[in-house]
């Protein structure tokens, strides 16, 4: 299997900084045709429609809004990469006084936000063959006390991701799930880990060459990479089986 993101055209939510930006400038750089900049605050991308003019364009969208999703999707028909990356953390433990509230509005972004942009571009990737691109993280896979209501709604968006594989499998789109561990973003500096983060750039990189692989599982920096030893018995053997079949 072979990929090559030269004339794509792309949509990405939250676009406009940290990863979003990344896979933004790299899948560009590769030759993609169009990038959809899918932000909440259009201003916030001005700097990339300086630089790359007529290769992106900017959509007003809030994944928590459903109806500015299917607005978005009835603008961008033409997509054949869709890309869930916007997402929300924050550093609570799991009985603290606020936690459910921080749940509630983790899941309402995280994971319900995944299943909005999935359905509502259901058509277009199946009759593209296109592929959906879901950023979840190794949060994912273990809870961590300090971020354990963003630990749980990234468990919940990997078991979605997983459904969506099997739901689009029979229609020859790709789905991939992307495990990053410690990535220069501002969400490594809410965590504190700023100090052993990868650069964001190799999470295009990773995506791209899970894409070329066809590879489910995208674990793309020096902490995932570690990670992912311990994880790919149990991917292989459990994740990636038809167990319905």
């Amino acid at each position: 299997m072979s990929f090559n993101i030269a004339n794509k055209v792309v949509f990405i939510t939250g676009a406009n900084r940290g990863i979003g930006k990344s896979i933004t400038e790299h899948f560009i750089d590769q030759g993609a045709k169009k990038v959809y900049l899918a932000v909440r605050n259009p201003n916030s991308t001005k700097a990339l429609e300086e630089q790359y003019g007529e290769k992106v364009e900017t959509i007003q969208v809030d994944i928590t809004d459903e109806a500015s999703i299917l607005e978005a999707a009835k603008k961008a028909t033409d997509v054949d990469v869709v890309i869930n990356n916007a997402g929300i953390i924050s550093t609570v433990p799991p009985l603290a006084d606020n936690a459910l509230d921080t749940l509630k509005e983790e899941m309402e972004v995280n994971v319900y936000g995944l299943m909005r942009v999935a359905k509502a571009f259901e058509a277009t990737l199946i009759a593209k063959q296109g592929v959906l691109v879901q950023l979840n993280s190794v949060a994912s896979l273990k809870n961590y006390l300090d971020m354990s209501t963003y630990c749980t709604s990234k468990a919940a968006s990997y078991s979605v991701t997983q459904g969506l594989r099997d739901h689009f499998k029979p229609h020859n789109v790709n789905v991939l799930s992307v495990h990053p561990g410690v990535v220069a973003t501002d969400m490594a500096d809410i965590t504190g880990f700023s100090d052993i983060a990868s650069s964001p750039q190799v999470v295009p990189v990773g995506i791209l060459s899970a894409l070329d692989e066809g590879e489910f599982h995208v674990f793309p920096d020096a902490v995932a990479k570690q990670i992912e030893v311990g994880f790919q018995s149990y991917a292989d053997n459990v994740i990636m089986q038809d167990f319905a079949g």
